[in-house]
Parts: structure tokens; sequence; C-alpha cells
């Protein structure tokens, strides 16, 4: 069967989609690396209308969301950094029924073509220490730079690679 994939560019009124998907791929995702407290928590801070709001607007995340037809199956973020040429994929996120098919590959290299027409020159991202989205993230290109550990409030931690791919 053809399948057709489309990305297109979020904004405000996709907030709800970007919330749909997020609790269909991000509470699965790290539902056996966090507490129950600590991904609610992390929902909040995250992904409410706020949180997602201020990313889109005061922060400038520039928001891709990817679908299979009409379904939307998986989305990203970037932005720039406060290093010149440095771009950080602040998220990227897919239906576990598309993974390892070459889907999250196609997302990722949107991205990739955005920062690039951006001046980009590296693009960064943050992974969980024992995510094994790091294998993805390895077989893109991407590297660990080095080590971060950061204190995200209520008594919760983010222990993660740093990982950077040149482009």
């Amino acid at each position: 069967m053809y399948t057709m994939y489309r990305i297109e560019i979020a904004t405000i009124t996709d907030i709800p989609i970007i919330q749909q998907l997020r609790d269909e791929i991000w509470r699965p995702t790290y539902k056996d690396l966090l507490s129950p407290e600590q991904i609610e928590y992390m929902l909040e801070m995250m992904y409410s209308t706020a949180a997602l709001s201020s990313q889109m607007t005061e922060k400038a995340h520039r928001f891709l969301l990817l679908y299979d037809d009409q379904r939307p199956i998986g989305f990203a973020s970037y932005s720039n950094t406060d290093e010149a040429g440095v771009f950080k994929l602040q998220k990227i996120y897919l239906h576990s029924d598309y993974q390892g098919k070459g889907v999250g590959k196609l997302l990722l290299d949107n991205v990739v073509e955005r920062v690039l027409a951006e001046n980009g020159k590296i693009l960064e991202l943050d992974v969980k220490k024992d995510n094994k989205a790091r294998f993805f993230y390895e077989k893109q290109g991407f590297s660990i730079f080095k080590e971060k550990d950061t204190d995200i409030g209520n008594g919760y931690w983010m222990l993660d690679y740093v990982m950077r791919r040149p482009l």
C-alpha cells in the first residue's frame, strides 16, 4: 500500500495535535524510564498548552508535524542556541508502529534541511542516558559530545548525553 508522508510546520492552533501525540508516544516511551510522578511533572512542564505556546512564541522553537495521509504520527522541534551555528533538536517523537522503517530518519532529515537553510553547522540534542533512542541518533551521525545532569525541579534530575552531529 502506498503511503504519503507529509511534514507541516506546526502553529499554536496545532497544540492539541502535539498534545495528542504526547499522550500516544511520550507516555509509553518513558513509562519504564521515569516514575509516574516524574512523567506527570515533566508533561506539565514541557507539554501543557502554556508551555508549548511559550516554546513556539517566546523561545522561537520551530515545530514540525509528521502525517501519514491524514493521521498525525510524529513531531519534532528545534531552535537556535546561544552558540553561533549550533541548533538544538528539542524534540523528536514518532509512533512506535512507524519506528525502524526509515520514517524517523525522514523527519530528522527534514529538520537538518531546515537547519542548513538557516546556516546551521551543528545539530545538538539531549538524550536520556538509558534511552534506546541514543542508538538511532548514533546511526544518524550523532556522537556523544558531553554528559549533562539537569535539575528540573521538584527533586527530579535529567541525566543526559548531549549528542552532536556536524552538518
